[in-house]
């Protein structure tokens, strides 16, 4: 259940506070959207560290806090996370960045928090067979991952 719903008589900005406080005290926080055809989850704080919010779709609340976790930890670390790069993720799957075409729409927290235009890159995921949501095998042929922008050209 929502923060929101949980508490009936709080207002957005009492909810903002909250991730910003959860941002001031790690660095970062992770927002889970529970769209029932398309969940997805995302980074709210890390735009104060000019870095790029990261977006994780088709994976379960737990899953996608651990990966974005991990992928934001490493990025504040100095990895440099751009789109087109891939990155084996230990003991998790091999990601690849994707520039999220309208992070405005689907990062409304990150947007708030940071109070303007964000940067958001999408951590995409290869199925355990290695292939990729833009292939027709991924997930056996499922489309269990919408990716919410365009994959960068690579050499």
């Amino acid at each position: 259940m929502c923060w929101l719903c949980e508490h009936p008589t709080a207002t957005p900005q009492d909810y903002l506070a909250v991730l910003r406080d959860k941002a001031r005290k790690h660095g970062w926080a992770v927002q889970y959207v529970e769209d029932e055809s398309h969940p997805f989850a995302y980074t709210v704080g890390l735009n104060d560290w000019n870095l790029p919010e990261l977006l994780v779709t088709g994976v379960p609340p737990s899953a996608s806090t651990w990966l974005l976790r991990s992928v934001a930890r490493r990025a504040l670390r100095g990895l440099r996370v751009v789109a087109g790069a891939r990155l084996a993720v230990e003991e998790g799957p091999l990601i690849e960045f994707v520039d999220v075409d309208h992070p405005d729409v689907h990062l409304c927290w990150a947007v708030n928090h940071a109070e303007g235009p964000i940067r958001a890159l999408q951590v995409v995921w290869a199925d355990r067979h290695g292939h990729w949501p833009w292939s027709d095998r991924f997930c056996d042929g499922h489309g269990c991952q919408p990716v919410f922008g365009k994959r960068a050209q690579t050499s």
